[in-house]
């Protein structure tokens, strides 16, 4: 039996996700964490968009989740064989593969949030989701806007950063030409140039961080592959703030590994829906979808048999 799991990104919050959080035990050290470092009505005020959609909101709460939620399950499902997380999901996947701890998690994410606000600071920039067109066309695209491939999702799907001015521009010539555009919950251009300064920033932040090697197969976005030496990983998480994250790749890399099903830990189903185009063979769920912990491990159960 081998489980993997994908820990969601920014943009998936949502006031009703997760409904069944606060009924595990094992999870509630963590949500205590969230609550000290964002407030006890933090599910109130993901109502309110300008305090939802902040990196210093954002950024901890889906680290913080994402650890609390597989605390919840990790008592009646097997240890994962392999972990990835989308862009910030990172912190979380590294969490629950044993690299460091979820008080170290919480705190990177805080730190990651205010070095990414400091380097856009003053520039009003974001994030465009792009389906419809091929590398060639992309990189035509990227060049005509002044924008970056942020995100690479698949041979014709990819997420475009750039200053806000150029991705309405882009979003308006691109939908015109049969593209499907759609702009993000996102306020910074991640995992683009954009962010130099945030990567400079967080690798020295990281180097005060004591991080093990995984006990779990950990997928980085920055390579799209494993790695396990624990000075190679303080690099890779930083390096993924400023350039691209091979998603697409990092999917491949978790289903070689011949994993029975899936597991999206998170809120909403956004990887989930990835992952079912990409690799329809192997079962996926978000825990996002259930209503209950039980229901969660018996479709798991049933699917790693």
């Amino acid at each position: 039996m081998s489980l993997a799991l994908l820990f969601a990104g920014q943009g998936t919050q949502y006031a009703a996700m997760l409904p069944w959080l606060e009924t595990c035990p094992e999870a509630a050290p963590t949500l205590a964490l969230i609550a000290a470092q964002l407030g006890a009505d933090w599910r109130t005020r993901l109502a309110e968009p300008e305090w939802a959609q902040s990196n210093a909101v954002a950024q901890p709460l889906l680290t913080g989740l994402g650890i609390a939620a597989w605390q919840g399950l990790a008592a009646r499902l097997p240890v994962p064989a392999v972990v990835a997380g989308y862009s910030v999901g990172e912190l979380a996947a590294f969490c629950v593969a044993g690299v460091f701890d979820v008080v170290d998690a919480m705190a990177l994410a805080r730190d990651r949030a205010v070095a990414m606000d400091r380097s856009a600071a003053g520039r009003d920039t974001g994030l465009l989701s792009v389906q419809g067109l091929d590398t060639t066309a992309l990189r035509a695209a990227c060049t005509r806007y002044g924008l970056s491939v942020a995100i690479r999702l698949a041979a014709d799907r990819a997420v475009l950063g750039g200053l806000s001015e150029t991705l309405t521009a882009a979003e308006r010539g691109l939908s015109a030409g049969g593209a499907r555009c759609t702009r993000l919950a996102v306020r910074i251009a991640s995992h683009t140039p954009w962010m130099a300064a945030a990567a400079i920033e967080f690798e020295a932040r990281l180097s005060a961080v004591a991080m093990s090697s995984p006990h779990s197969i950990l997928v980085c976005n920055h390579i799209g592959a494993a790695e396990r030496e624990p000075g190679r990983l303080k690099q890779l998480l930083a390096r993924q703030v400023a350039t691209t994250v091979l998603w697409d790749s990092c999917m491949d890399a978790v289903a070689e590994r011949r994993v029975r099903c899936v597991l999206e830990v998170g809120g909403g189903n956004a990887l989930t829906n990835m992952w079912r185009d990409r690799h329809p063979d192997i079962p996926v769920h978000s825990v996002d979808e259930f209503r209950s912990v039980g229901a969660i491990t018996r479709w798991a159960d049933t699917a790693l048999r």
